[in-house]
């Protein structure tokens, strides 16, 4: 089919629907073809099946990686210059005193 610029713009719509449909739009300005609207092929998706697991073998960790002491110390390597948790840890035994 070939259609003129006006006719494009005014049916656009249209024009794209009939290119998916498999027919071929030629828009022509005073009346010599000028360009032709074809279909884009779709992006290859990739499947996610080939990105899970990926990483398999790739990442270790240590067994303690999620132990409480290693929480402890990260979190005292981050607070360390806060005087609000100068306390951090297991609390020292007290003396007992006699009164």
């Amino acid at each position: 089919m070939e259609v003129n610029v006006h006719h494009a713009k005014t049916n656009l719509s249209k024009l794209i629907a009939a290119v998916e449909r498999g027919e071929e739009v030629i828009i022509a300005r005073a009346g010599k073809p000028a360009v032709k609207l074809v279909m884009v092929a779709p992006p290859v998706r990739k499947s996610r099946k080939h990105m899970l697991g990926s990483g398999i073998g790739k990442i270790w960790m240590a067994p303690d990686a999620f132990s409480p002491e290693t929480d402890l110390e990260i979190q005292k390597l981050f607070e360390a210059d806060d005087p609000k948790f100068e306390n951090l840890g297991p609390k020292p035994a007290r003396k007992k005193t006699s009164k």
